[in-house]
Formats: C-alpha cells, sequence, structure tokens
C-alpha cells in the first residue's frame, strides 16, 4: 500500500484535507513523524489512530513496552533495516518473528525481512512515531552512535587542501571537537560509498543523512546544540560569508581521505531552522567511464558507439536529475577523445576534469548561457561540442544547427524517456524538419541499485511484484531471480553499486519519416520497439533476469515510464 497514514485518515474521511496538510506541513517543518503531528495538533487521538490502524489492516496493535519486548531480539532485525522499513522487532516464538510495522501491507519489506531474519513474519500495527521511538530506546542511541564513530576515526584520515589561513571568526580551531566531528562525517560518507551528505536543522534535533546508491539513509543525529558550530565550520571549509545565513550559497571544498583528493561541491539553504546544508561527494576514483560497463545490452551499445563515432549530428541523453546523464556523456566524451578532435563541454557546473577536453562552467548570473557558450564554441573551431543541458528554444536553436554543420553535438534534456524527446524539441520551437535531420540517436536511462555480491541469493517473485513489473512468467522462464538479504559489505541493505538502464532509440529512416508527418509519441514508441528498441522497463526485466538488480528496483525506477 503506497498511501501514507495522512492520505489513509483523509480518504477514510476520519480527517479532512485542511487537517492532513497543516500537519504535513509542521511534520515538514519539525521533523517529527505525521501521526505524532496530528496527535499533538489533537486532531485524532493515539488510540483511535492506533484502532483505525488495526481495522484498516486487520491486524492487532503492537504493544511495546519493556515488559513485552524480548530481551535481545534487536540483533535480529539491524537498525539500518528496521529504520529503512519503519519495523521494529518484538519477540521471536520458534521460526515466527512478531514485527511492529507502520506499513504492514508493505509486502517488500515483509519479503526483505524474511530473508535477512531466514523467519516467518507476522505483523503487528503501530504508528511511524511509535517504532521511531522503539528504535531509538532499544538500539544504539545516534549519540552513543556518534561517540563510537568519532572514536574510531583518526586525525590524519582527513586533510583540508587548500585551506586558507586565519579565516575563522568563530574561534572554531583545528583542535575544537567540531573539527573533529566534520571530518569524521566526511570521511565516513567517503567510506560508505555516498554521493551526498544532508545536514539537517529541526527545531529540537539535527539530523545527517547520506545518499548511498540513491537512496537517502538517516545515519546519526549530532547534538542540536552544534548546529551552528557545524554549519559554520562547512562554510569556513569553502570559503564562504559565516555571517550570511538568510540568502543560500554555494561552494567547494578539496579533501585528501587515505592518499585520495576529493572535491566536495557546498550548497546551503535558509530553513525556518536554520542553514541546511547538502554536500554533493565528486570522487574521481569512483568514476566509472568504461561503456562496456555500463550494462548496456549488446544491440543498443553498437547503436549508441555508432552514434558518437559520427562527424556530426546530435546525441541526446534523457532522464531524471540523478540518473547518470552526465556520466553518459563523459563516458562518450572519454571513449571518443583523440589527438585530432577538438572537444569543447558547457558544464553546470564542471563535475569532473578530462584530460585532453576543454570544459567550461557556465554563470548564468553573469550572461554566460548555455546558448552563449554555444556561440563561442561555434568561433573556436570545434569538432564535439558536449552542452550540459538542453533547456530552452535559443539552446536548441543553436546546438541543431551546429549539428546539422559539420559538429557532433552531445547534450541532455528532462523527457520521460526517448519517443517524447522528439516532441519536446517539436514544442521548443524547433521544426520538425530539424530535429528528423538532425537527432541521430536519444538515450533515456535511469539508475537501480545492483544486488550485493556478497550475499546474493536465489528468491522467489512475489505474485504481485510479478504482476506490477508487468513481465509475464515467459519473460522470466529458466531465470534465476536474486535477491541480496543484507551483510557487512552492503550495511544491511542486500544492495552495492548502481547499475543503468536504458533505451536507445536511434532515428532511424523510418522515424525520422514519422517525424516529418507529426506522428505522436505513441506511434513512434510502438515503431522503435519494433526496430528492436528496449523501453526502460524491458531493459530492466533483462537486468533482473541476469541477477544484477531486483523486481522492486526496477518497479519503483520505472513505475512513472
Amino acid at each position: 500500500m503506497s498511501k501514507d497514514i495522512g492520505q489513509m485518515l483523509e480518504d477514510a474521511k476520519v480527517l479532512s484535507n485542511f487537517q492532513v496538510g497543516e500537519a504535513r506541513r509542521q511534520a515538514s517543518a519539525s521533523g517529527e513523524p505525521l501521526d505524532r503531528c496530528m496527535t499533538r495538533l489533537g486532531y485524532i487521538a493515539q488510540d483511535e489512530l492506533l484502532k483505525f490502524l488495526s481495522e484498516t489492516f486487520n491486524l492487532p496493535v503492537a504493544e511495546i513496552s519493556a515488559e513485552l519486548v524480548e530481551a535481545g531480539i534487536v540483533e535480529i532485525v539491524p537498525p539500518d533495516v528496521a529504520s529503512k522499513f519503519r519495523v521494529f522487532p518484538l519477540r521471536r516464538q520458534g521460526r515466527l518473528l512478531s514485527l511492529a510495522m507502520a506499513n504492514p501491507a508493505d509486502y517488500y519489506a515483509v519479503d526483505d525481512i524474511k530473508f535477512i531474519t531466514g523467519l516467518e513474519v507476522q505483523p503487528f500495527v503501530a504508528t511511524e512515531g511509535m517504532i521511531k521511538d522503539a528504535i531509538a530506546k532499544y538500539y544504539d542511541s545516534s549519540a552513543e552512535a556518534l561517540e563510537r564513530l568519532m572514536k574510531d576515526f583518526e586525525e590524519e584520515e582527513v586533510q583540508v587542501v587548500e585551506e586558507q589561513e586565519d579565516t575563522d571568526p568563530s574561534g572554531i580551531t583545528e583542535n575544537a571537537p567540531v573539527v573533529k566531528l566534520v571530518n569524521t562525517i566526511i570521511a565516513d560518507a567517503v567510506k560508505r560509498r555516498a554521493s551526498d551528505i544532508h545536514i539537517e536543522p529541526y527545531e529540537k534535533t539535527l539530523r545527517v543523512r547520506y545518499r548511498i546508491d540513491g537512496t537517502l539513509y538517516e545515519v546519526m543525529s549530532p547534538p542540536h546544540r552544534m548546529r551552528g558550530a557545524i554549519i559554520s565550520r562547512l562554510k569556513i571549509m569553502a570559503e564562504l560569508d559565516i555571517a550570511e545565513k538568510r540568502m543560500p550559497q554555494d561552494g567547494n571544498i578539496k579533501i585528501r581521505v587515505q592518499e585520495r583528493t576529493i572535491d566536495l561541491r557546498l550548497s546551503t539553504l535558509p530553513t525556518i531552522y536554520g542553514e541546511k546544508i547538502v554536500l554533493r561527494i565528486l570522487d574521481k576514483g569512483n568514476l566509472n567511464i568504461d561503456l562496456q560497463k555500463f550494462g548496456f545490452e549488446e544491440r543498443a551499445l553498437k547503436n549508441f558507439e555508432r552514434a558518437i563515432r559520427a562527424p556530426w549530428g546530435m546525441v541526446l541523453v534523457t532522464g531524471p536529475t540523478g540518473s547518470g546523464k552526465t556520466t553518459t556523456l563523459y563516458s562518450a566524451l572519454s571513449a571518443i577523445n583523440s589527438p585530432d578532435a577538438n572537444i569543447i563541454t558547457a558544464e553546470d557546473p564542471v563535475e569532473y576534469n578530462l584530460d585532453g577536453i576543454n570544459q567550461v562552467n557556465v554563470h548564468e548570473a553573469i550572461g554566460f548561457s548555455f546558448a552563449s557558450a554555444l556561440r563561442a564554441f561555434l568561433r573556436q573551431d570545434p569538432n564535439i561540442i558536449m552542452v550540459g543541458e538542453i533547456r530552452d528554444q535559443e539552446t536548441a536553436g543553436i546546438a541543431v544547427k551546429a549539428a546539422l554543420t559539420g559538429h557532433l553535438v552531445l547534450s541532455t534534456i528532462h523527457t520521460n524517456d526517448a519517443p517524447s524527446t522528439i516532441s519536446r524539441l517539436i514544442d521548443m520551437g524547433i521544426q520538425p524538419f530539424l530535429v528528423s535531420a538532425a537527432v541521430k540517436l536519444i538515450v533515456a536511462q535511469r539508475l537501480v541499485r545492483r544486488i550485493c555480491t556478497h550475499c546474493k541469493e536465489p528468491i522467489t517473485i512475489h505474485p504481485e511484484a510479478l504482476e506490477e513489473l508487468g513481465a509475464s512468467p515467459v519473460d522470466l522462464a529458466g531465470a534465476v531471480i536474486q535477491h541480496g538479504k543484507g551483510c557487512d559489505h552492503c550495511g544491511g541493505t542486500g544492495y552495492a553499486g548502481r547499475q543503468g538502464l536504458y533505451e536507445v532509440m536511434p532515428v532511424t529512416p523510418a522515424i525520422a519519416r514519422m517525424v516529418l508527418d507529426h506522428s505522436s509519441v505513441e506511434e513512434i514508441k510502438v515503431k522503435a520497439t519494433e526496430e528492436g528498441m528496449l523501453s526502460l522497463r524491458s531493459d530492466g526485466i533483462q537486468k533482473v533476469r541476469k541477477g544484477v538488480t531486483t523486481v522492486e528496483e526496477v518497479i519503483r525506477e520505472t513505475s512513472r515510464h
């Protein structure tokens, strides 16, 4: 069941739209669970809420107390798993595990916990607030976990490169506890392969989350009193104005962790409880730019390589933010980079430095946009141009003309799939005859998490999951479907690393004629499929067959496709 408790109460006419909306607003601002906000506001009593959940799911209410929680039971379900699925183990009787759940209809969670524990699960209903309190009480507290992490941290693990001296008006010194805390957070995130660190202040708490393989995990809650010192320390490291707290700021930090130099891109955002900070970790050591290892199906890879090695034309990569579009373009550029090619890129901002390629940061604030960068590039005798993103008609028009005058143009664009990119360009004001002539190939992509190779094991697919995937038993006939049960290598998640799903559509003569004839997106999609294009969902099913990822990952990333 995808509905949260607020939507369920609204649908059942127990609470009004206004009440649920107000509770959501306060929950977002305070970091409290939604159910707790609803009870605190007096919209519904705790016992009434539990009765509603019990009747809705037809399950008994969990009783979480010191007398009823079995000693040592928390060792069965790892804390990361308990937090991720909003569950709490109550007791074990033989092979039966009694489990408090905020959403007992989450059969993915039930299946995962069955595999992790090797036990059958008997669900009980509880509110998210009850489960969060139980996790905080019976598992290691955030303060204890943080203290243990800092104790194991070596001072020399993180070194700030090129930090200015005597720029710390807040009085923070290199020996201050906050310096060690910040360095610990950064070093821990790098070790855990995080792509981003979120430091979020709320009314009474401070939350630190890492984005690992595309998913955010809460990892610690430092003392709230250290909020200002942590933010100031990070702003000093990025050489930002620590006195400016009303406007967003952006900066960069270069650090050395275990002999590796890593760039951090820092962004601040003023919220009602202080500045939120996000650190994007740019670790070139983790950058995979070998197209052969991306996971393209054989025919799709051949079509892609043929397009990027063409002397002219446009190759577009589409997908949501964070789907790996830039990495795909970097890989394409690396594959075709040679001493006899003049390659120029316009990016916002440049994420990784590539040898032998001229990379340019655009600055919209001073009028140096993608469009103006493109105009300048065409006076630089380029062979290959990469434009970070086509956002408007001006940029699209210049890019198309460049592609038609002997240049290979690579870029990204935001659409849901490959066929709809055609209509997006036409909606931008590009004439169909120009689109059909310039665009050679379109790639739509998503990222799914890879199954951890250390704890991979066969599973039987839940019938509801198979139906939701849209795959017939024939599609998966003979395949051994895999699943990660969780281990130390993957932090109990069952996943380690990510894998691309690709929908590669060459603009063949037949599709070009359809563009000229103003055919619909659906008609173009049908034709492309007839010509051998795998949709994102179909490519995902292939990855499930090969044991690369799970059914739920493919459903999650292609459900809007």
